[in-house]
């Protein structure tokens, strides 16, 4: 699992295949059959490995230790940005020893045990995990493909010859939103995605 997830991290998930893996580890790619069923057992098995490097703490206040999970789930996905879109659609529902499932009662327990009713259970989870999941992919979605945007130009570069055609076609506010995305002061990511991570927690104790 550690050797297919190395594969997946460096070459993204289309390049894991049971022959280059098996080439990897040095061994015939029959021989992996011993231990998974298929590709499709093997990248199940390669999520439930990453979805495991979640912290889900249970020694903390519930908005202290929800958040703490987020930004741990957030980090976990940037050093596998292959899982974040498998995570949402499993292959398989088994029940026992699944992290994706742990994952999703922690969450909902973590909820309820604070008080929150079964209404606002069910809406904090959903705001939550889309937070986390859809912010990540909209953080990877904007990490991929960008020399096809930029013709291989840094995104300063781009973003300077950008920026005056904006203006000019009636876009100003567009304009300044893509200045901000190469300033220094505002293109920290985490401190984004903590920022809508804080409205939401802040949000579920209003109505707390």
């Amino acid at each position: 699992m550690r050797a297919a997830v190395a594969l997946a991290d460096d070459n993204g998930i289309e390049a894991v295949s049971m022959r280059r893996l098996a080439k990897d580890l040095g061994v015939e790619a029959m021989s992996l059959y011993n231990h998974v069923e298929n590709k499709g057992d093997l990248v199940d098995a390669m999520v439930d490995d990453v979805v495991r490097e979640i912290d889900l703490p249970s020694d903390q206040d519930w908005e202290t230790a929800i958040r703490r999970c987020a930004i741990s789930a957030y980090d976990t996905f940037l050093r596998h940005p292959w899982a974040c879109s498998l995570v949402l659609s499993p292959g398989s529902l088994r029940l026992e020893e699944n992290p994706r499932l742990r994952y999703m009662e922690w969450l909902l327990g973590r909820l309820e045990d604070a008080g929150f009713s079964a209404e606002l259970t069910y809406r904090g989870y959903h705001a939550l995990d889309s937070h986390i999941l859809g912010f990540t992919m909209w953080h990877l979605g904007h990490s991929v493909g960008g020399d096809d945007i930029t013709g291989g130009l840094s995104a300063e570069d781009f973003i300077a010859g950008l920026v005056p055609r904006l203006r000019s076609a009636g876009y100003p506010h567009l304009a300044e939103h893509a200045e901000q995305h190469v300033s220094a002061e505002w293109r920290e990511n985490l401190r984004e995605f903590e920022f809508g991570l804080d409205l939401i927690l802040d949000g579920l104790k209003q109505a707390l």
